[in-house]
């Protein structure tokens, strides 16, 4: 099926990098990949192609497997293994978003830092800008390819190899709290952020490594919900959802 051309917008970015943890794959509270949660990525991030952004993501496979899961109290399974067995998972994620967002007309292209021939082309920086070129959504498993890194960190990677604008975080809550909203419901909101108050505080926006990478480098950082249908066209478009952290200094 051939691609519509996408409409011409004058949003803030050209090119985004979107962080879908693995548990979006997933209905809420259950493992394992539910296609109608995939689906409902799969339009959003279709409709926000039409926007005439450049779409790269990254995926995490927290709903197939958790490294973690496998370290405390078993000593059978190494924990590097773990770690390959969690990026093997974000491979598995990246085929179901692939035929999703194929199956709505999406030209894409799934890219893995681990050698996966049969299923997936090799991540390359050159080529992966050019699918993004080219009006492709490219789809980045994987993670880094190295063990002991999480996918938060990745995506901050790969946001800074392909120059994207900004890395949009897609959670289930609406931003960054000041504590676990789904467990305390005087958790305070916050609609923007510097870099340094998520560190002084140690807010849980992304893992250290990976706030450190974008506070090095001035990448600004969108947390937003992802279950509210239209969120992603929104977040693409400069609307005034989630959270914002930067530098503070624009």
């Amino acid at each position: 099926m051939s691609q519509p051309a996408p409409k011409i917008t004058s949003g803030p970015y050209k090119r985004i990098i979107l962080k879908l943890s693995g548990e979006s794959f997933a209905a809420t509270g259950e493992r394992g990949i539910s296609m109608q949660e995939v689906v409902h990525i799969s339009a959003q991030t279709y409709r926000a192609k039409q926007q005439g952004v450049e779409i790269a993501i990254v995926i995490g496979g927290g709903n197939i497997l958790r490294g973690a899961q496998f370290i405390a109290g078993n000593s059978s399974v190494h924990e590097a293994t773990a770690h390959y067995m969690g990026m093997l998972a974000t491979v598995i994620n990246g085929l179901a978003l692939q035929d999703a967002l194929e199956s709505l007309g999406c030209e894409t292209r799934l890219l893995s830092t681990l050698k996966c021939d049969g299923v997936a082309e090799p991540f390359i920086r050159r080529r992966a800008r050019r699918h993004l070129e080219k009006g492709r959504v490219i789809i980045l498993a994987g993670g880094t390819g190295a063990p002991f890194v999480t996918t938060d960190t990745a995506a901050a990677q790969k946001a800074l190899e392909l120059e994207a604008d900004i890395l949009m975080k897609a959670t289930r809550v609406d931003g960054v709290y000041s504590d676990d909203p789904e467990k305390n419901p005087h958790a305070v909101f916050y609609r923007d952020l510097t870099f340094e108050q998520v560190r002084n505080q140690n807010l849980r926006v992304m893992d250290p490594t990976a706030i450190a990478h974008c506070m090095e480098h001035n990448l600004p950082i969108l947390v937003f919900n992802y279950r509210t249908d239209g969120n992603i066209e929104k977040a693409v478009r400069g609307e005034q959802i989630g959270t914002r952290v930067t530098s503070g200094k624009n």
